[in-house]
């Protein structure tokens, strides 16, 4: 057993436990484990979706798994995103979106978001025990997936969440759009606070 991976336990609190359990062992009554993925939309508006290996149900889904034992919910996304599709994500570039616990499951949920572009997809070194090839989707285009039962649920529900997120991000950069145009207008970002700055540095991202 101990080249099978581990998985950190925490309790209600999302306070480690130092305990740990293997891969596909129960989880232990009262005990939680953590559970990230990301989405990772490029500058067309499309996301980088994967088609899960038979063994793993076959659907469509986007990225994510468990943190190994020792890491953190952002080392977790990182390591899961390399293993599955090779791809290197830079940590500063990260959204959470969203953080939730499900008592049924038993797991803390750590959703990301990602705005960059990825060349050459058909390039990237897939992990061929979890994916069998990766495209980029519209929004249209995963609706009707999901519609169809092709798109892995959990991960669908979870995609609802970060649409309602850009929405109101949007909503909220349409609303200050003429205050955002005269503080970088103005250069002198360094007299604003860090919220203001990073809702400048978004704004740029969206509309360049």
């Amino acid at each position: 057993m101990e080249n099978i991976e581990k998985r950190d336990l925490y309790d209600i609190n999302r306070k480690i436990t130092g305990k740990k359990i293997f891969k596909g062992e129960a989880i232990p009554d009262g005990k939680y484990i953590t559970v990230v993925l990301v989405f990772i939309q490029n500058t067309e508006g499309k996301f980088l979706i994967q088609k899960r290996s038979k063994i793993k149900n076959g659907k469509f889904a986007t990225t994510g798994g468990h943190p190994k034992a020792g890491e953190d919910s952002i080392q977790g996304i990182l390591t899961e995103v390399k293993e599955e599709i090779g791809l290197d994500l830079n940590p500063k570039d990260l959204q959470l979106y969203y953080s939730g616990r499900s008592d049924k499951d038993k797991v803390f949920w750590d959703d990301y978001y990602i705005k960059m572009d990825v060349p050459n997809i058909e390039n990237l070194v897939l992990q061929k025990e979890e994916v069998d090839s990766v495209c980029w989707l519209s929004i249209d285009e995963i609706e009707t997936l999901m519609k169809e039962n092709n798109f892995f649920k959990n991960h669908y529900e979870e995609f609802e969440i970060l649409l309602t997120w850009l929405k109101k991000w949007r909503d909220y950069l349409t609303e200050n759009i003429v205050l955002l145009r005269f503080l970088m207008d103005l250069k002198n970002i360094d007299k604003f606070q860090k919220k203001e700055y990073n809702v400048i540095i978004e704004y740029t991202r969206y509309n360049n």
